[in-house]
């Protein structure tokens, strides 16, 4: 079982401290929402700077999806299922959200309830405020939906690309705030470098990410489509992809062996073969009169250091 850094990643994301100067004088009081638990239609005036660490009964409609929301599939069937049990027993744990202005929230965790609760018919859901910037927004989302298992490989490295993309994170960066090792990140966004077919099986769980993670190291597209479709019929483990992914290599182009010395040769087709599971990248051995180079790909400044990380680790 994975192991859970909530505490840690939310308690980076949101020190209960506010400052004076975060609650501005300009900001006016006026009538929010209904506190939880209230048993009269009368709203309680809020100022919007106030509106830190409380739980609030708000109308549906004035909650706005996360735009930074790493989940983009939802199961249709699932939904109905949560819908049904919401008309039964309500929502036991509130959305997240934060103030906006203008009477409107933006969603910071929670879609399915939220999705689930209209599809219930509610008028007005319990949500518990928090102060968030975008970037906590995006984090936050991020971090509950990968510690509750929600998001598919491929969204997770959605997300991690937003985190790289938007807020100028280093992958060491992105790995501290979701509280995972740098090599899990980078194998992560190497998945979006995987032709659309192989992203496709993925999303729809026909591989899992180890099958993906053999398959970029196959340059030829035919060979991956081939193996992808073994795979699936098959229903390969992960040990087995891997298996027929080192023979294929090992085999080669076995009519350019005639000589020893040639790259193509089974013998150095077999050294690429495991360079390549090793580092996780794209190989190749160059043999060449005397001796011969070893060719290491890398996509980034963070890829080069996970390499060199494995060759401390040797």
């Amino acid at each position: 079982m994975a192991k859970k850094v909530l505490g840690r990643g939310l308690g980076v994301y949101f020190p209960e401290y506010q400052s004076d100067e975060e609650k501005s004088e300009e900001n006016k009081r006026e009538p929010i929402a209904k506190q939880k638990g209230s048993d009269s239609e009368k709203t309680v005036e809020v100022d919007p700077a106030e509106l830190v660490n409380v739980v609030l009964h708000i109308p549906v409609d004035d909650i706005r999806a996360n735009p930074h929301q790493p989940r983009k599939e939802f199961d249709v069937e699932k939904l109905d299922e949560l819908a049904d049990s919401i008309k039964e027993h309500g929502i036991i744990q509130p959305l997240t959200v934060r103030y906006i202005g203008e009477r409107k929230f933006e969603l910071i965790s929670g879609e399915r309830r939220l999705k689930a609760s209209k599809l219930a018919g509610l008028k007005e859901i319990a949500a518990y405020v928090r102060k968030a910037d975008d970037e906590q927004s995006m984090a936050f989302a991020l971090i509950e939906n990968i510690q509750r298992e929600d998001l598919n490989a491929l969204e997770v490295a959605m997300a991690y690309k937003r985190l790289l993309e938007e807020f100028d994170y280093t992958q060491a960066q992105v790995a501290e705030r979701v509280g995972k090792n740098r090599t899990t990140v980078t194998n992560m966004l190497r998945l979006l470098t995987l032709p659309d077919f192989i992203q496709t099986a993925l999303k729809k769980n026909e591989i899992a990410m180890g099958h993906a993670r053999s398959l970029i190291t196959i340059e030829d597209i035919s060979d991956q489509q081939k193996l992808l479709k073994k795979a699936v019929t098959n229903e390969w483990s992960v040990r087995q992809m891997e298996d027929a992914v080192r023979a294929l290599s090992s085999a080669g182009k076995k009519k350019k062996t005639s000589s020893k010395k040639d790259p193509n040769n089974p013998f150095y087709e077999e050294i690429s073969s495991r360079l390549r599971q090793t580092f996780s990248t794209k190989v190749q051995v160059n043999p060449k009169a005397k001796g011969g180079e070893i060719k290491i790909e890398y996509y980034s400044e963070d890829d080069l250091e996970r390499i060199l990380g494995i060759f401390d680790s040797i």
